[in-house]
């Protein structure tokens, strides 16, 4: 396994929105078995492939106290009970902001044999869930707060990577 150099705002990788993957190959198996390592590693709950520089729809979401990978995830329906938590993301150290998103979601993926998962998830599995799901797309959690939000931030999203 191999730890993955995660990707820091404003890289432009952040914007892009990802492939669905054709065929879990070896290279997607090692892919996620990285994405885990490089997640634990950062202490994270959640690690999409833009994050670590792959345009590929595959996230890690930290659940029942064990990482999974999701391969080609879906929210297939959410709860119409909204919830306000606080989110980190690992290409903004240090950002912490409230973020209002469904309680709850139904989502299908496969795992990494390739297996159709169907399950759904509510409180914290829940907002990782959007939130990775979201980086697929090119969907950042900044871009879930208000204008007046951002200016309050202005200057912490001007981070760069701070291993430069």
């Amino acid at each position: 396994m191999a730890l993955l150099k995660i990707k820091f705002y404003p890289d432009p990788i952040l914007r892009k929105k990802c492939e669905a993957i054709k065929e879990i190959t070896e290279e997607i198996k090692n892919l996620g078995r990285d994405m885990v390592e490089t997640m634990e590693k950062n202490k994270g709950i959640g690690l999409s492939a833009p994050q670590v520089g792959e345009l590929k729809r595959i996230i890690i979401v930290q659940a029942e106290n064990q990482p999974r990978v999701l391969i080609n995830p879906k929210i297939i329906k959410k709860t119409k009970e909204t919830e306000i938590g606080e989110e980190g993301c690992l290409s903004f150290p240090g950002l912490f902001l409230k973020i209002k998103r469904a309680k709850g979601v139904e989502t299908e993926a496969l795992n990494e044999n390739g297996e159709k998962i169907n399950f759904k998830a509510e409180g914290l599995p829940a907002r990782i869930l959007q939130h990775e799901t979201d980086h697929l797309d090119g969907i950042l959690f900044i871009d879930k707060i208000s204008f007046w939000q951002k200016l309050k931030i202005r200057k912490k999203l001007q981070l760069r990577d701070p291993a430069a």
